[in-house]
């Protein structure tokens, strides 16, 4: 009743005119009766619509199974055994409308019969105190959190040594970063992988009597298969330690995308999907990813990752956020452009960056344009937005060339 009174003042309601096609919530619940239509549902049948974030292209609807969502957290809880049945506290920092959230915050923990912790804005200030005041023991996060909280200032004060155990994916995490949080919380962090088409993790770094290999993404979870296939043909394994697309097999993956049967059939081939991601696998069958596909920049002729290249500007103290991309060159036909956000009160110059990087990387990995902003775009659950930076790019440059 009080909100009604304050909410059109804070912007928080809105009054919506009547129209035929208006059905007004609790009047739909009124007309209905409360027993559901009986339904044979298999445990095959799709339980759900999980958009793709369209961080590399448009938005596609994944077709995740009842089997899908019920496999993955069944290979979660094998993953983590030292969490137990009603003993933990999960921090909800991701929204749940997102894979990353579904799965290991909010699944996970209806499953165990955890509380959960709901942070609606999951930015550093909101972040801190949620952890500070109610003493989550489970984190997950995006790496663009912990980077947001390290560096901001309430974190002196704060105590957050709670968390036993905090998840990190969606994007590759700076070493640099893991050493900083692992210091401040006295916590295991574990990098994982996962997309949206598998439910979405695939791989995890062990959490206990296991060997965590920094920067690897650790090892596929239980009943999931994995390959290495050459970038050429996209066909022959590739052998140990060298780089290739990587595909997989296991209960995770999805059914296909809805209303896309082209697209699905490039995806999923003979039951393996092709994640789009380029990946190695070590002597000990570790994990790594290089990076996207997509994202890969040829310049010269010679393969660039940008994750490599951002690695060396996240080492940097007076870096933020760092995020590389290719761009036109006239003779080598991309070059490296690189977007810098730096720490609050902090300066620096283009030069004093490539100083930087002077004995880090080889030389054809130079970054050939610096740009600094205020910040970077990203998706609603923090990875940053490389596609929207290169259409930014392509447009600046086309009015560059009208105008000249």
């Amino acid at each position: 009743m009080l909100f009604k009174l304050v909410a059109k003042k804070k912007k928080l309601a809105a009054s919506v005119k009547s129209a035929d096609n208006l059905y007004k919530w609790k009047d739909v619940l009124a007309k209905c009766s409360s027993k559901p239509h009986p339904v044979d549902i298999s445990f095959d049948d799709v339980a759900m619509y999980q958009y793709t974030g369209g961080t590399t292209g448009v938005s596609k609807g994944v077709m995740l199974t009842h089997a899908n969502l019920s496999k993955q957290i069944q290979q979660i809880s094998a993953w983590f055994p030292t969490f137990k049945k009603g003993n933990e506290v999960m921090l909800g920092s991701l929204p749940f409308f997102h894979a990353f959230g579904l799965s290991p915050c909010m699944n996970w923990s209806i499953r165990m019969g955890w509380e959960i912790i709901l942070v609606p804005k999951p930015q550093p200030k909101p972040l801190i105190e949620s952890i500070n005041k109610y003493k989550p023991t489970i984190v997950a996060f995006v790496p663009t959190m912990i980077i947001g909280m390290l560096n901001d200032p309430d974190i002196v004060k704060a105590d957050i040594t709670s968390i036993k155990g905090c998840f990190s994916g969606s994007s590759p995490l700076p070493v640099e970063v893991i050493k900083a949080f692992e210091n401040k919380t006295g916590a295991v962090i574990v990098e994982g992988f996962g997309l949206t088409e598998a439910t979405p993790v695939t791989h995890v770094n062990p959490f206990v009597n296991g060997k965590r290999k920094v920067g690897s993404i650790g090892l596929p979870i239980p009943d999931t298969l994995c390959r290495i296939i050459d970038l050429v043909e996209g066909k022959t394994d590739v052998p140990v330690g060298e780089t290739g697309e990587l595909l997989i097999k296991g209960p995770q993956v999805m059914k296909g995308y809805w209303n896309m049967s082209e697209e699905t059939e490039k995806t999923l081939v003979d039951g393996w999907l092709y994640t789009g991601d380029i990946a190695k696998m070590d002597e000990d069958g570790y994990f790594f990813i290089v990076d996207r596909k997509k994202d890969m920049i040829i310049s010269g002729g010679l393969n660039v990752y940008p994750r490599n290249v951002e690695e060396v500007f996240y080492e940097h103290p007076k870096v933020l956020e760092a995020c590389a991309i290719g761009v036109p060159h006239p003779t080598r036909g991309e070059a490296i452009k690189i977007f810098v956000v730096l720490k609050e009160g902090e300066t620096a110059t283009q030069e004093e960056l490539l100083e930087f990087c002077t004995n880090k990387m080889a030389r054809y990995k130079f970054p050939t344009e610096i740009e600094f902003k205020k910040e970077l775009p990203k998706t609603n659950v923090g990875k940053i937005l490389k596609k929207d930076l290169r259409d930014e790019e392509t447009k600046k440059r086309k009015n560059q060339e009208t105008k000249s």
